[in-house]
């Protein structure tokens, strides 16, 4: 499927009537069970990658470039529409514009945009938020940049655990009226959150964290996602450790993927008809 077909998927998650759970994926084949098992969408977050890629935690190592490899391999590898956490846009305004030709040329459907300060500056031990200012150039430069217009842009605030709910809800406004295609906010721990973030958007809500679960209340908000979590690859490392561990100990092996789901995971039929069609295979 086309880059441009999935951003239209995602457009149509965002107006339309549910409010979904992402899947969390760090892979080709982890996007291929999301697809396989019915998600509608699926997200790369900035932890999940700096542990696939570099086995990091989530201090912003991650270059541009080693993000955008690992967004294109998973959207070469499967047809789910893909939101990507591109954290602060690497830099400043101009690194912002380069992060959405990146990711769009990776095949994501949509990224989000923060207004934290990353890396976190030295000296300081708490998260800090940048001006507001420069949260609105940033977002707008990078709506500039998009060259498919219906890549989906969205600008993310941290600002209701850093500087309270009134600075969320300006961030807000400052974020819609620049052109963001939706909003995403952490740190929501209440409905009448929400209902006040109401007040200076209509623009979908995508929320980050797994406070609120009365999905008919969400929905009814305009919320259209909301994320449960990065749980699939902390299970994959629980799984790899605990398989090494019996491998190394001569002790039963936890259960494996059989021959079936890698079969399907792999996509083995469509090489197989490949290799018929093409190199002669019987």
């Amino acid at each position: 499927m086309k880059a441009t077909a999935r951003r239209m998927e995602f457009r149509a998650l965002l107006a339309g009537s549910a409010c979904v759970h992402p899947a969390s994926v760090y892979d080709p084949i982890s996007a291929r069970i999301a697809e396989d098992l019915g998600f509608s969408c699926a997200i790369l977050a900035g932890s999940t990658a700096a542990l696939a890629v570099l086995g990091s935690p989530d201090i912003v190592v991650l270059t541009l470039t080693e993000f955008a490899d690992l967004a294109c391999r998973i959207t070469r590898g499967s047809n789910i529409p893909l939101l990507v956490d591109a954290d602060h846009g690497y830099g400043n305004a101009f690194s912002a514009m380069r992060t959405v030709i990146e990711l769009e040329r990776s095949g994501v459907a949509a990224l989000t945009l923060e207004d934290t300060h990353l890396p976190q500056p030295f000296g300081t031990t708490s998260a800090r938020l940048i001006s507001r200012e420069e949260a609105q150039g940033k977002l707008r430069a990078a709506l500039i940049a998009r060259t498919d217009p219906q890549t989906v842009i969205i600008g993310r605030t941290s600002a209701i655990g850093i500087a309270g709910l009134d600075e969320a809800m300006e961030r807000a406004r400052l974020f819609t009226e620049a052109g963001a295609d939706a909003l995403f906010f952490t740190g929501v721990e209440s409905l009448d959150m929400i209902r006040a973030l109401r007040k200076v958007s209509e623009l979908p809500i995508i929320l980050g964290g797994p406070e609120l679960t009365d999905f008919k209340a969400l929905t009814a908000l305009g919320v259209r996602i909301s994320l449960r979590g990065h749980q699939p690859i902390q299970a994959a490392i629980r799984a790899v450790h605990d398989t090494m561990l019996a491998l190394r100990d001569g002790t039963p092996l936890p259960t494996l993927a059989g021959q079936p789901l890698m079969a399907q995971v792999t996509r083995a039929a469509d090489y197989a008809t490949a290799g018929r069609d093409f190199a002669g295979h019987k």
